[in-house]
């Protein structure tokens, strides 16, 4: 009896998964400063300042967003794009300040994104959300997310994150301090902890319908 010949064997790749509309990338920049850390508290505080309001307004214009939502089933392009904006300003300040000290270039006063700048984030604009998921994704659904960012990070404001991040950009800080270094595992960790608070922080602020995955994404470049 001949067997016919078996065909070479293909390997299976699992699909990959959807891209998920919050993107967060960053450039780990070499040749940070040894001490500049030490003093960013005080060179960053107009963004501190600016930030305390706007977090105070992205809280409102979320408010407005769920009535909008819940009626037409559309955010206000206009009041998305803000709060993208205040997201994307936080992010930029954590990155150079002390959610992250990955670069010395201090950001700019913009809600706009700045192409030049290490620190990049987006949320693509949905065209229909949900107007029943409107109703509970922010607190009932969001439930298991709240506790697992509050587990790695400690908290979460606008798109930043607190807790975890600021032991890691201690250790990162005290590590530039004396190596002139940034240690790659520290910092790769560091911006996951952010990407994962920033996909959470969008769904909360009702930007998405796309639950955040349960995925610590590591790295300065976005997977998807």
């Amino acid at each position: 009896m001949s067997s016919e010949p078996s065909g070479p064997s293909v390997a299976y790749a699992p699909p990959a998964p959807p891209p998920h509309p919050v993107t967060l990338t960053a450039v780990h920049e070499p040749g940070l400063s040894r001490w500049l850390w030490l003093v960013k508290w005080l060179l960053a505080l107009p963004h501190f300042l600016i930030l305390v309001l706007l977090t105070v307004a992205f809280v409102a214009v979320t408010v407005v967003a769920f009535f909008a939502i819940l009626i037409t089933g559309r955010y206000p392009r206009p009041l998305f794009d803000f709060n993208v904006g205040v997201m994307r300003w936080s992010w930029r300040v954590s990155y150079y300040a002390y959610g992250t000290l990955g670069t010395d270039r201090y950001p700019p006063f913009t809600v706009a994104d700045v192409a030049g700048y290490p620190a990049h984030l987006d949320v693509a604009y949905p065209e229909r959300l949900s107007r029943g998921l409107v109703l509970v994704k922010w607190w009932l659904l969001a439930i298991p997310q709240y506790v697992l960012v509050m587990i790695l990070a400690g908290g979460v404001r606008a798109g930043e994150s607190v807790g975890l991040v600021a032991v890691l950009t201690f250790f990162a800080g005290v590590s530039l301090l004396f190596t002139g270094r940034y240690p790659t595992g520290m910092y790769d960790l560091n911006v996951g902890i952010h990407r994962w608070v920033a996909r959470v922080a969008a769904y909360a602020a009702l930007m998405t319908d796309t639950y955040p995955p349960f995925r610590l994404d590591q790295g300065p470049n976005d997977p998807h």
